[in-house]
């Protein structure tokens, strides 16, 4: 008899579905049979996407209120449940650098896609888990929310860091109501995010790569391993946690060459 897959049955919210770390999850989600629903701006490719995997794409700009209201809204009338959240939508632009560079609508801009929009999710997921008494909320943080970074991103550290902070709280505040939230902090991966960032300037990756104890950068399947793990009954004991996925950066002192 074939082993049960860890999400069967269940109904799991991906925004950022449509590449790298959003997408490595959105397919491992689906092969451990979740009912993928995903919330992103990339309408041509999210349609594709959910029809290889018997999903649901709902157009979701995650800084907007209504539209996140309404992307939870309909995640739960597929099944009658939402039991997996996964708010990974952000952005790394490159005129968010050093805070003496950073001007204030970079700053503005990356807060509200990388903190704001994890906010109004939550918000929008928990009444749904309440009502169900479970659920397993997961926030993409950054290992920059527990160490300097070697390559500033000012905005983009500090909306990390507030991700982590109100992940812990959450996770603190719901425990109880049999609902888990921990904050994902991924050492830098292989995405086209990081790849755009780092082909305009190769000594920057460089100074980044020459960090991690593993010698390279992550692949986005290795972090939707995690993120399965976190999603799934696996890490039931698993809450408001620092879920650190980075290579050993965060545990080095002298990275050996």
């Amino acid at each position: 008899m074939a082993p049960k897959r860890r999400l069967e049955g269940r109904t799991a919210v991906i925004t950022g579905g449509c590449s790298g770390i959003g997408l490595a999850s959105v397919q491992r989600f689906a092969e451990e049979g979740g009912h993928v629903v995903i919330g992103d701006l990339d309408d041509e490719h999210g349609r594709e996407i959910v029809d290889e995997i018997d999903g649901t794409y709902v157009h979701c700009d995650v800084t907007d209120a209504a539209q996140v209201e309404a992307l939870f809204a309909a995640a739960h009338a597929v099944k009658g449940r939402v039991d997996v959240a996964f708010n990974n939508a952000g952005i790394s632009p490159p005129d968010d650098n050093s805070i003496l560079d950073t001007d204030i609508e970079a700053w503005r801009r990356v807060q509200e896609v990388n903190l704001t929009s994890v906010y109004l999710c939550c918000k929008a997921a928990l009444p749904y888990m309440r009502a169900q008494q479970r659920g397993s909320i997961i926030n993409t943080a950054s290992f920059v929310a527990v160490m300097g970074a070697a390559t500033s991103q000012i905005s983009y550290t500090a909306s990390k860091g507030g991700v982590l902070a109100m992940s812990r709280e959450l996770g603190v505040q719901f425990a109880r109501e049999g609902i888990r939230v921990n904050a994902l902090c991924p050492g830098p991966v292989n995405t086209p995010l990081l790849r755009e960032l780092f082909a305009k300037d190769p000594e920057r990756a460089q100074r980044r790569l020459v960090h991690i104890p593993a010698g390279r950068f992550a692949e986005p399947e290795e972090i939707a391993n995690a993120v399965l793990f976190l999603a799934s009954d696996e890490s039931s004991f698993v809450n408001a946690s620092t879920f650190l996925v980075d290579g050993g950066i965060s545990g080095a002192y002298v990275t050996p060459l």
